[in-house]
């Protein structure tokens, strides 16, 4: 029974490196149709959106024949309850990143207006959140996950600094105003993909731990 049970935490452990692999190919997809103004790359993104949605299915159900069938307990009920609460924050990740692509369609027909270094830095910060908390929780490894939960108020600096700067150049020039608004947007998803990866991290701390951060 419990090697049954072992091999069904490894396809649920290979199922996470998937569906996390499959956000890191998202995000970098979505800065780079950002920075490009590539729509059709924007419209990738969104397609993929739907795959990352039933892989959050699958694992879903395996993790509701891991609970009835196996009714784990202490250490190995952790791992399976907080799987539930990570796959929800990886969906929303993967949500946000067709927000993005979206906004996109919209916005590829005009160079931008500002420099959008700050949007990039916050892309690049919050993927490696995405990326490390996902790798934590499949290696279980404690200080790596305690470490993103150190990195999230990098990105909301990065956010804060880009939204000033926005507001500041719409105050130059107020024909940019839809522009600043599509790139705000974005700013704010970005930021909130830092604070799912983040959630995901304070899960896996609680499933090594019990504690909850």
């Amino acid at each position: 029974m419990r090697k049954r049970f072992e091999g069904q935490l490894n396809e649920l452990n290979r199922l996470m490196t998937q569906m996390g692999e499959l956000l890191d190919a998202a995000l970098a997809m979505t800065m780079e149709a950002l920075v490009k103004r590539d729509v059709e790359l924007a419209k990738k993104v969104i397609l993929g959106d739907i795959t990352v949605d039933e892989m959050e299915k699958d694992i879903e159900q395996l993790c509701m024949r891991l609970l009835m069938q196996q009714q784990p307990v202490a250490g190995d009920l952790r791992i399976v309850s907080s799987t539930l609460k990570i796959i929800t924050d990886m969906e929303r990740i993967g949500d946000h990143a067709a927000d993005i692509s979206d906004n996109i369609t919209y916005m590829s027909k005009d160079n931008y207006i500002p420099h959008i270094d700050d949007i990039v830095k916050m892309a690049e910060k919050a993927g490696q959140m995405v990326k490390d908390s996902i790798r934590a929780f499949v290696q279980k490894d404690l200080d790596l996950a305690k470490e993103v939960l150190t990195k999230d108020d990098e990105v909301d600096a990065l956010f804060l600094k880009a939204k000033l700067d926005l507001i500041k150049k719409l105050h130059e020039d107020a024909s940019f105003s839809e522009q600043a608004l599509d790139l705000m947007m974005n700013a704010k998803y970005l930021e909130r993909i830092g604070d799912h990866a983040e959630n995901i991290a304070g899960w896996v701390v609680f499933a090594i731990t019990g504690e909850r951060v």
